[in-house]
């Protein structure tokens, strides 16, 4: 078949007349053929007509938890879990299984994704322990708690490990560590659950554990991810926290990392999380573990830790009212009494060096003075429950602990009482909360890995949200007209996660910014922005600023919006959506904008109140709660930030 036989197939495939190609203004042959200019045209489409074909941006959110622990965690099995990895994923799917407790759960709606994040050290201890394994009974300390635990004190079993481990005086004979069967065979279950449970396009679970590091009580934990599969994953153990093998030193985390990536050719991150229980030293700008905060930590931290847990069980960790007092919306669901273990009480000055806002500001600092932000990170959640149960919608609150779950009197329990340090935390201030949202293409571990990368990503208190945010030069208000604001978004601008550079002379930076109600649950009352910028005079500020809101509301002379107000019903547990809207969307300009400055903007979207899990359990169960009690919540939803750097 010659050239002209060739291109006549080709085109009457698409459609196209071969007479085409021999009309009489036909352009000069060459070697292939002749090419008039409507046929030129014709192969040269426009976009088709089928808005949806041909995307290659992400056009949906997928939501998961990156952090949930089974009896495979060593507290978690003390404190009675008994579910294994395998039941994560099937509850997490949207199966119905059995709690620790003894009674059935199930989630409203399957989540997308989960990562079964099991603690670092002594994995798989408990679960050996209360299976009467030989060795471990061999122990004269192994074979009391076992005796403990079959006798009915598994209660008081629980808090002599943990407090032992906490302590450093773990007995070392019962130490499941990197390179021990115990521990490999703990390892590579948990591979062969998420492999197990993996279903491309359907329900990712991800490979994963916790980093477990407890320096003097403050709380310095990650969430290690892996991109890979059980064939790289299983070519290593995890990363452990007791030397000689492991250390506390999130830097030591980072080698490991390396050499993993190294080894495998396979891909990692790490989330670090639940900074307000740190007691300062989760986001240090002066040194850390005797070291000075350089550019090779900052290029370092950077490079491995692309997101933060912004909210989970412990408490919310945006920011704190100390910290933002002229945020009205600062002041909420706080654990900050003191370190995760209670042993040292909370000092105001620990503050700034705990909170998500915070940290992305003094990011800004530190990339003035070293070259590199290493806080330039996205927003996810968590939820850290030791139940094996990823559930943390209010109605469907699963507790964080297997002594949490519903009940009469977990409202009135106490979950945490340090009587050297008076540190004191009821089971009512246990937080519901929460989900992470990632904008990928697909669901696989792949896609929603990526987009974890890229940071395209954010945090919600438990409600699924549909957030967008994008950042441009060239956003006008016309953009938020559309129903496809992912569209015009990707086109004009970068998406939550993104960087702009270099301002355009006379230039400033637009956002457009979108939210759509959970399906099941309350209707939106506002959306946000958060800025946060170096001035001038190397002060670092912050400005929060009402985009756009439902109903008729005016702000008043002072700029302050006024409440959306409530519709709950405390005695029966319920709300109406007679206030707030169901989506709201708009286009902001920072008329503030000074191109000369650093900064960083986010998205909080606020929904109107509606009643706590604990006014949930106050209504089922009939307890009359604590005074002091929080029986309302104003669910939220916070993006990873998009970061403006001037030009050098």
């Amino acid at each position: 078949m010659n050239i002209s036989s060739h291109l006549a197939t080709a085109l009457i495939t698409l459609g196209l007349p071969f007479t085409a190609l021999i009309a009489q203004d036909a352009a000069p042959g060459g070697d292939a053929g002749s090419l008039t200019k409507d046929a030129a045209d014709a192969m040269h489409k426009k976009r088709p007509y089928s808005p949806y074909a041909d995307r290659k941006f992400p056009t949906r959110p997928f939501f998961g938890d990156t952090h949930l622990h089974t009896g495979f965690s060593f507290d978690a099995g003390a404190f009675g879990c008994r579910l294994t990895p395998r039941d994560a994923y099937r509850f997490a799917r949207g199966e119905q299984v059995m709690a620790s407790s003894g009674q059935p759960a199930k989630l409203s709606r399957p989540l997308d994704f989960l990562v079964v994040a099991d603690h670092s050290d002594n994995m798989g201890f408990f679960t050996d322990l209360l299976a009467g394994k030989p060795e471990l009974l061999a122990d004269p300390q192994g074979r009391k708690w076992y005796d403990m635990v079959k006798g009915g004190q598994g209660g008081q079993a629980a808090i002599e490990i943990i407090t032992m481990f906490s302590q450093g005086a773990f007995p070392k004979a019962l130490v499941y560590a990197p390179g021990t069967r115990a521990y490999r065979g703990a390892w590579q279950e948990t591979i062969a659950a998420a492999e197990a449970f993996n279903e491309p396009g359907r329900f990712t679970s991800f490979i994963g554990y916790e980093w477990t590091s407890l320096d003097k009580g403050n709380n310095l934990h990650r969430n290690v991810i892996f991109r890979d599969n059980g064939d790289r994953a299983s070519q290593v153990e995890p990363f452990t926290c007791m030397p000689p093998l492991g250390s506390l030193n999130p830097v030591d985390l980072w080698k490991w990392m390396d050499a993993y990536e190294k080894k495998t050719g396979g891909s990692v991150l790490a989330i670090a999380h639940n900074g307000n229980l740190s007691n300062g030293t989760m986001f240090p700008i002066v040194e850390a573990f005797g070291k000075a905060i350089d550019r090779e930590y900052a290029e370092t931290r950077a490079k491995w830790e692309r997101l933060y847990e912004a909210t989970q069980t412990k408490g919310d960790g945006e920011t704190h009212a100390f910290l933002s007092p002229n945020d009205e919306f600062a002041d909420f669901e706080k654990w900050d009494k003191g370190n995760l273990d209670g042993s040292a009480v909370k000092k105001k000055e620990m503050l700034e060096f705990e909170y998500a806002r915070a940290a992305l500001k003094n990011g800004l600092k530190l990339e003035a003075k070293l070259g590199v932000n290493p806080y330039k990170f996205g927003m996810v959640a968590g939820t850290d429950a030791h139940t094996g149960l990823a559930s943390i919608e209010e109605d469907n609150f699963f507790g964080k602990v297997t002594p949490g779950e519903p009940g009469p009197h977990r409202i009135t329990a106490t979950f945490l009482d340090e009587k050297k340090s008076g540190v004191k935390i009821m089971d009512w201030e246990v937080c519901s909360a929460g989900y992470a949202a990632v904008w990928a293409e697909e669901n696989t571990r792949a896609s929603i890995w990526d987009a974890m990368q890229r940071k395209e990503t954010y945090a919600t208190t438990g409600s699924r949200l549909v957030v967008r945010m994008f950042g441009g030069w060239e956003f006008e208000n016309a953009d938020a007209g559309t129903r496809s604001p992912a569209v015009t978004g990707y086109a004009k601008g970068v998406p939550m996660g993104g960087d702009l550079h270099a301002a355009p002379d006379g230039k400033s930076p637009s956002f457009l910014v979108a939210a759509m109600k959970d399906p099941l649950g309350a209707n939106i009352d506002r959306i946000q922005i958060i800025k946060g910028w170096m001035d001038a005079k190397g002060d670092l500020q912050e400005k929060v600023y009402d985009v756009v809101w439902s109903g008729d509301r005016k702000p008043d002379e002072k700029g302050k919006l006024p409440s959306v107000g409530s519709t709950v019903d405390l005695d029966n547990a319920t709300w109406t959506n007679t206030i707030g809207a169901p989506e709201l969307i708009t286009v902001w300009k920072d008329s503030d904008f000074d191109a000369k400055l650093r900064a960083f903007y986010y998205v909080r979207v606020l929904e109107i109140p509606t009643p706590r899990w604990t006014a949930y359990d106050a209504k089922r169960f009939g307890t009359k709660p604590l005074p002091g009690t929080r029986m309302t919540i104003t669910e939220r939803a916070y993006t990873s930030p998009i970061w403006y750097t001037p030009a050098k």
